[in-house]
């Protein structure tokens, strides 16, 4: 098997701000694995609040290099995933790009879209939601009107988030997920709570810091609206540790390192009976395109992150007004331009 690795520095159409940082410019490396005339793409995004850098990932993925290239008979993507994470259980985002890589080549020599591998059925699946990030007013409206959606994200996180909220609900009917980013203490979760339920808001992603354990049990116990672990569910192990401290769990791919683990999270979830979702990182299409197979296991999706460059580099699903469309490609379903 034989490995490229492309970095690509992603343009985004605004700059895009939550509770703890700016940006502009998005850093993503693009993995190729290739195998008797078949090839995966896979992704993983830079991300600081991580310490994860597109050099880190690419040094880290030449380390395992030579293993990679002694696989030449193809194994299942699951024993492929537990060969590399024994040498980068240290950088989920390196192990995230190769999963997804594998998947998508391996579900290829199938002659299958990857959820046809998995015997996923897409249904019913849910609808994305469309991300605003924090901004003057006036922006946040701007952006809002500029790309009219049935389901907005809203990131908070200042001292007028009621008042944020209560602007923008004037202007649209549509459903409205918070995310806090870890920027809220208990009694304002709860008090935030009550008057967002009241304006049209679905749930709550992550209000306050990942370890505040005692605080997100309080807030379990008394908030109006469902509790979304996000920072505070990172890897298998996290699930559980969430269970009755959320009501569900945004799994990342870049986070627990790909999709190989992400779906057994998500399995894991629905056994306990929380709420399931995968939230995306400003990635390009083929990130974008690996979310949509996990869609048949999803409650909620928030896979907008290409919506919001101002050029892609690669093509895959379509997303019109909330609707996820697969591409008719085998494996993840892309192809870079």
């Amino acid at each position: 098997m034989e490995l490229k690795l492309r970095p690509f520095k992603l343009k985004l159409k605004h700059t895009f701000t939550i509770s703890r940082k700016s940006h502009d410019i998005q850093p993503t490396l693009i993995v190729e694995l290739s195998n008797n005339g078949f090839v995966g793409y896979g992704e993983a995004t830079s991300n600081s609040y991580y310490g994860i850098s597109v050099d880190s990932m690419m040094n880290d993925i030449m380390l395992v290099e030579p293993l990679i290239k002694s696989i030449s008979k193809l194994i299942q993507p699951e024993d492929f995933w537990k060969l590399l994470k024994e040498q980068l259980n240290h950088n989920m985002f390196a192990l995230c790009a190769l999963d997804i890589a594998y998947n998508d080549l391996y579900s290829k020599t199938k002659g299958l879209k990857l959820f046809e591998y998995w015997n996923l059925i897409p249904n019913n699946n849910p609808q994305t939601d469309y991300t605003i990030g924090i901004d003057s007013l006036d922006k946040m409206i701007s952006k809002m009107l500029e790309k009219f959606w049935p389901i907005y994200k809203i990131k908070l996180g200042t001292k007028d988030d009621i008042k944020i909220i209560k602007e923008l609900r004037k202007h649209t009917n549509a459903i409205f997920r918070v995310d806090a980013n870890c920027s809220w203490e208990v009694d304002e979760t709860i008090k935030n709570a009550k008057a967002l339920k009241e304006l049209g808001v679905e749930f709550i992603e992550q209000p306050m810091k990942a370890d505040f354990w005692d605080g997100h049990k309080e807030v379990y116990s008394k908030s109006v609206l469902p509790i979304i672990a996000d920072e505070s569910c990172q890897v298998e192990e996290d699930v559980l540790k969430c269970y009755n401290y959320f009501h569900g769990v945004n799994v990342k791919l870049v986070k627990c390192g790909g999709l190989t683990s992400a779906k057994r999270m998500l399995e894991q979830a629905k056994t306990l009976q929380m709420k399931t979702m995968v939230g995306c990182m400003t990635e390009s299409s083929v990130g974008i395109s690996s979310i949509a197979h996990l869609l048949p296991l999803l409650d909620y999706v928030d896979m907008d992150g290409a919506l919001l460059l101002s050029e892609d580099i690669a093509e895959g699903v379509k997303i019109n007004d909330g609707i996820i469309e697969y591409s008719n490609l085998k494996g993840i379903g892309v192809t870079l331009l």
